[in-house]
């Protein structure tokens, strides 16, 4: 299943106000909002991701997305919301698609640095581990399903675990910025394939990148505590 821009504008407002433990926190809940600092250093993630990567994805990339919301959002009814709330009201109208855009990307990156936060366990466990087994046939499935949702965007795209329309853990594939938060979903981990994510790494070996992600850095503790929220 491919998300796509309609898809976002068909979600009713009233399906647009998910949230999770761990998403974005934001030190002001008013313009202009600031980009959260990282949970760990530059280099934490290497080689899986590297120093320079990071610096340039999150202090290039990321920053730009802070810096072109709060420049958008200025007097208009965005001016007084949180990031999340300008992210979801903002989902909906087609008039305000840059805002989305900035306010998407934003929040997006936040949860996903946020989900590699070094010291936690490098595979599901528990509860969450029983669910992915189930959903995906184990671990292994679940890093291959990764990889197919991947290629069924075409262009820049998210990989998600949320839940699909029957409430079902699921890997889903969103085209550009857009989330599953924005479609009243839960958004449990984000990998990020825009290029500016992984190609000074992984040149044009965005499945090596992907599988890197999965088995070495991401923090399932914080995923699972999506979950259970």
């Amino acid at each position: 299943m491919d998300v796509t821009r309609r898809t976002i504008l068909t979600a009713t407002a009233a399906t647009a106000a998910l949230s999770f433990v761990g998403a974005p926190h934001i030190a002001r809940a008013a313009l202009p909002l600031t980009q959260p600092g990282l949970p760990f250093a530059e280099d934490a993630l290497a080689p899986t991701i590297s120093s320079k990567t990071v610096g340039l994805h999150y202090g290039k990339h990321h920053k730009a997305y802070f810096d072109k919301l709060n420049e958008l959002a200025a007097g208009t009814r965005y001016a007084d919301m949180e990031l999340s709330e300008i992210m979801t009201a903002s989902a909906t109208s087609a008039e305000d698609a840059k805002i989305f855009n900035n306010a998407a990307q934003a929040w997006n990156h936040v949860a996903y640095w946020d989900q590699f936060v070094p010291g936690g366990p490098a595979r599901p466990d528990g509860e969450l581990a029983t669910a992915i087994d189930d959903t995906f046939g184990g671990y292994e499935g679940f890093v291959d399903r990764a990889v197919t949702v991947s290629n069924e965007v075409f262009g820049t795209v998210w990989v998600w675990l949320t839940r699909d329309d029957q409430d079902a853990l699921a890997l889903i594939g969103y085209e550009d910025g857009n989330n599953p938060v924005a479609l009243g979903r839960p958004g449990y981990l984000g990998i990020d394939i825009w290029e500016h994510a992984y190609y000074v790494d992984y040149e044009n070996r965005k499945e090596e990148h992907i599988r890197a992600v999965l088995d070495k850095i991401v923090n399932w503790r914080v995923i699972a505590d999506r979950v259970a929220a």
